[in-house]
Parts: structure tokens; sequence; C-alpha cells
């Protein structure tokens, strides 16, 4: 959600914030701002809207040798440039940037700062005003204020603050919120996303809940909520810029779409042993061949992902598998088998609503496995076991590569599973193979843009409303492709299973309304069709996406066939060009849809 960056020790700060602050576009503002300062100056320049807006706000003087910047999305007050990071203390001395929620913000601004004037309705500016009252009333130095009003806070955040008075530190605190420190020549970075600052250093050091650090331009100090000192080892950031350049595209959401044949490769490239054998972990197979129930835990478009997945799995393992949204999971914990395996699946592996539910399931002892796209995030520190997308960065709000290859994933862990099981169906599924002739289908699918560009124009441009609908897998698949339709091109569209049409929701169809029926399954693809003519009966606009086996003259998508465990790989495909060419035909911003935010880091 909010990005955060920060420098001290390097001439022109203001660039390098303002370029970080744009490759963390991606996940989703509403406004933002940077603070500049050096010896004999500062500046605090903030606009609400685009990274843009602040850019023409910049004038020459505006420079400095230690800066912040943020991007902020709106939790606490409304969307505006008040409202808008940094924040400063009542005096004016301390500037502060924040990403979470502080939770017990109304006590404290009772309690310590019931006399404060506040400019906005942040919590927080509360949280600075607070500091610099602790100053004050205890006289205690800005590192002993900071760090006692953390022990005060109550919440998530990554904090990044700086004294006036002292232009040479960064002060920066985090608690379930992501934030890094990067290792310079002669000067250091703070980013939530080390993406941020690749271009600055590759170098950069985890900091872990609980934990205060001081930055200077030659020096990082670790402190634990104790006040000891903690020496921790850093890590080499495995990202390159050209990997987050849309290069000739023209939106990241189309160059995304794009790469899903290549990311299928790379997965069987990264879990093949040269004995053609697949390379997971044996202790993390094994723990999870003797469990007696999976759970996977996840939320929007990864649980859509574990839907997707929970048939071959449960096939090819004999487990059985359950799927629970993550935000809910977590504060109503249903009846837990003997033996559980919790799988986490989350593209930028800091999902705060997943990270709740990691932590209460470590509490209780259980085994866990992240599934994630980011090596070294906290759900993949914090788990038992990870396992890595190999997707590349995805920078475009609506996830279409992390989706694939979380289902890839999963077909490749519970093949390796269900192999070590004995199980007959896993020993002659050849998985890398399939994914091979998967990657190839994609291709077919994505050379077709003009045909969905057409297809988009007739079915999805003026429309307010749209359904997709299936049964089995084709229905988790309607549910991934309403989820893409309504995020970036605010159409009103829902997934349904095809036969809880009639059960209701038919009272919604009018004259023109689109339905888009997914045929992918031989047992019930009839079923659907039938569904399809219901609706067609009450004034409905069908089209029927369906795999080549199965299609009617009239279809108007048709997908190569591919294994049937591995359908919803190639049926999103369609689903996912529709969104894009109905977005891009409405004139609205493909890769940053209004109200969202890529990587959803507070609860």
């Amino acid at each position: 959600m909010c990005g955060i960056v920060g420098i001290v020790g390097k001439q022109q700060a203001e660039n390098v914030l303002l370029q970080g602050l744009e490759r963390l576009e991606y996940r989703g503002y509403d406004s933002a701002g940077i603070f500049v300062a050096d010896r004999t100056s500062s500046h605090l320049v903030k606009a609400q809207g685009r990274i843009q807006n602040l850019a023409d706000k910049l004038t020459p003087e505006v420079t400095g040798t230690i800066g912040i910047g943020h991007t902020r999305w709106a939790t606490h007050g409304k969307p505006s440039e008040v409202n808008a990071h940094p924040h400063t203390s009542a005096s004016g001395r301390l500037v502060l940037v924040h990403n979470g929620v502080i939770e017990n913000f109304d006590d404290l601004h009772q309690t310590y700062l019931a006399n404060d004037v506040l400019k906005g309705q942040t919590d927080t500016e509360i949280v600075v005003h607070l500091i610099e009252t602790l100053m004050i009333q205890e006289q205690l130095s800005t590192k002993e204020a900071f760090k006692k009003a953390l022990s005060l806070i109550q919440g998530s955040y990554a904090f990044a603050l700086v004294d006036v008075k002292d232009p040479t530190v960064i002060y920066v605190a985090k608690n379930k919120s992501p934030l890094l420190i990067g290792i310079g020549d002669g000067f250091n970075v703070v980013c939530s996303d080390a993406m941020a600052m690749i271009d600055q250093t590759h170098e950069f050091l985890e900091i872990a809940d609980g934990e205060m650090v001081i930055v200077t331009n030659d020096s990082v100090t670790i402190y634990d909520a104790a006040g000891r000192g903690i020496q921790r080892e850093s890590y080499q950031a495995q990202l390159d810029l050209s990997d987050i350049e849309k290069g000739t595209y023209p939106y990241y959401m189309l160059k995304e779409i794009d790469e899903q044949p290549a990311v299928m490769r790379r997965l069987v490239q990264e879990y093949r042993q040269a004995d053609g054998e697949i390379h997971i972990d044996s202790a993390l197979v094994s723990e999870l061949a003797a469990s007696d129930r999976v759970y996977i835990v996840a939320c929007g478009t990864s649980s859509h992902a574990g839907w997707a997945a929970k048939r071959f799995f449960e096939e090819l393992t004999q487990i059985p598998v359950e799927i629970h949204l993550s935000s809910e999971f977590g504060y109503n914990l249903p009846l837990i088998s003997k033996k559980p395996f919790f799988i986490y699946l989350s593209q930028s592996g800091e999902t705060a609503d997943s990270r709740q539910v990691l932590v209460k399931t470590n509490e209780l002892d259980y085994p866990a496995l992240t599934i994630t796209n980011v090596a070294g995030s906290t759900l993949s520190r914090e788990a038992d076991h990870t396992l890595l997308l190999y997707a590349g960065p995805e920078i475009a709000v609506a996830s279409t590569k992390a989706y694939t290859a979380q289902i890839a994933v999963m077909a490749l862990l519970a093949t390796a599973v269900g192999r070590t099981k004995g199980l007959a169906k896993a020993t002659n599924f050849p998985v890398f193979q399939e994914l091979g002739i998967v990657a190839s289908a994609m291709e077919s699918i994505i050379s077709e843009k003009s045909h969905f560009s057409d297809l988009t124009a007739e079915y999805l441009t003026a429309t307010r409303n749209a359904f997709y609908i299936g049964r089995g897998n084709d229905y988790y698949v309607s549910m991934e492709a309403a989820l893409k339709l309504k995020e970036i091109s605010y159409i009103q569209a829902e997934g349904f299973a095809a036969g809880e049409l009639k059960h209701g929701t038919i009272a919604l169809i009018e004259e023109g309304t689109p339905v888009i029926g997914i045929i992918t399954d031989e047992v019930t693809g009839s079923h659907t069709r039938g569904n399809l003519k219901e609706v067609e009966s009450r004034g409905a606009k069908t089209l029927v996406i369906a795999s080549e086996a199965l299609a009617k003259v009239g279809d108007q998508i048709l997908l190569p066939q591919v294994h049937p465990y591995l359908t919803s790989l190639l049926a999103v495909l369609p689903t996912q060009l529709l969104a894009y060419y109905a977005t891009l035909q409405r004139g609205y911003d493909v890769d940053k849809p209004r109200n969202l935010a890529k990587s959803v880091t507070v609860e």
C-alpha cells in the first residue's frame, strides 16, 4: 500500500526520493510528499494525486543531503494534501512518514496531545506530535523519545523520522509493515520495497518487528525493543532495473500478461532436477505428505489461485484441501484437524491479513509454507518453508502472472507430495511436460490480441455490469475473471457457479447484459451451456470461452487442449485480456486503478 523512501548522505536527495517514489507507484496511492534538508535549510512538499503532481511542485531550491518521501493510500482521513505525508510535529522540528495503522491513536491523542492543534485527520500526525511532546515534557533526546513512543504505540507501522536540528540521521522502526535499509557507498537508504532503491544499491538489511534503527551516511545501528545492539548480515537483492521497466509496452499489465509463458518455462527450469525429478525440499514434502488436511490461506487473486488448485491438489495428494480468506480466518478459526498443514499464497509476501493468520498458526505450532514472488518477504521469513514463484516483479495492480505462477507451483508441489506417497495419479502426471504444453498454448492465446480487443468492444466497453459463469474449476476461474474486470475497468462484474444463477441472480439479467461462460470440463460443460441458454432467453448477450475439444459452432474463444488439471492456467488468459481492453477502451489507467493498492500491508 503506502510506500516509504529515505536517503542520508547524498547530494540532491530530492531526485533520489522522487525516482524511488515513482518506482513505488505500482503499490497504489492517492497523495505523495517529500522532505529534504541539509545544515542550512529544509523543505517539505506534498501533493494530492500522482507523483507527477509532486514533481511539478519541486522548485530548484528544494534540495538537500537527507530526505524522506512517501506515497499514501488513505486509511485515516480522506485523500488530501493536508493528510499527505510527511507530517510534522507542532513546532515543525520533527518530520515523519509512516506505513500502517495505529490502533490506539485516539487514546494517545487524548492522553498526551489534548491541547495540540492537528492540521489533518491522520494517525501519523498524532505520532509525530507525540514524539515531540515526550522530548519536551521528559527532556528526552530524539532517539529516546522515539523509543518511548514506540513502547506506547499499538498497531502496525513502518516509520522514518528526521529531526531538522540534526539533518544527518534517519530514525527508523517497524512492526508488521515492511521496511528495509539499503547500504550505499558514503550514503544509506530506507525503503519499503527494494525495488524503490535498486538503482542506488543492491545490498540491503532486513529489519525485524519491534526493532529501532539509527541510519546515518556511514553507519546503520539496529536496536531490539530492550535497547540492545544487534548485528545482522546484509543480503543482495536479486533485481535488475530492466525487470521493472515497461520497455515498449504501454502498460505493465500487458507486459505481465505476455510474460506468462516465460514464467511457466522458468518454473520448469527452476524446479526440475537434472534427473527429471521435482526440486522441492524433502522436509517440506514429507511434512505435507504426513498431514491430514491442507489449509490454503490467501486474499483476493491469491485466494482464487487456491481454489483453482484445490481439485488437482486433492487428486494428486489424496489430502483434503480447504480454502480460507485471510481476513476472515484469523478472527474466526474453524475446527482444525489433528495434523494440519498451512499454505499461504501471497504475491508480495507482505499481505497483512495473511500475516496475522500466520502469527496465530505459528503460535499453535502448525507447520506453514509460503508461496510467494518475493524472497525474504515477511511471510517467507516467518513460515517454516518457502517456495518462490519466479515470476519477476509484478508491477500492475491487477495480478496476472502471479496468479498463474501460484497455480503452477501448487501443481509442482502436489505432484511431489503424491509421488512421495506412491500415488499413481501423481507418479503418472508428467508435470514438467504439461507445463511446457501450457506455455505454448498460452503463447497462441496471447497472439490473438486483436480478436480480444474486438470482442471487448462488442461486449464490455459500454456495459454497466457483466457476469462470468462456469462450474467446478471454471467457476473458480470465473471469480478471478470478474475480479480482474471490476478492479480495473470498474464494470460491476460477478463470477458465479453457473447452476446458481437460477437460484436468484438471474433476476439481474436484462436485455444486453453480458454473460461470459467458461467451459473446459467435459462433465459439466453441457450444463453450463444450458445455463447460458437460460440467460439468453432473458435477454443476455452471451460469450463462450471453451476448450477446443468441447467447442461448438459459434463459440467466440477457443482454448488449446491441455491437461485437465491445468485448464485454469489457460482459461484465465482471455479474461485478463478482456479486462485489459475494457479498461483501455473506457479510458482508464490500466496499471493504477482507483482506490486499490498492489501490496496490502494493513488489515
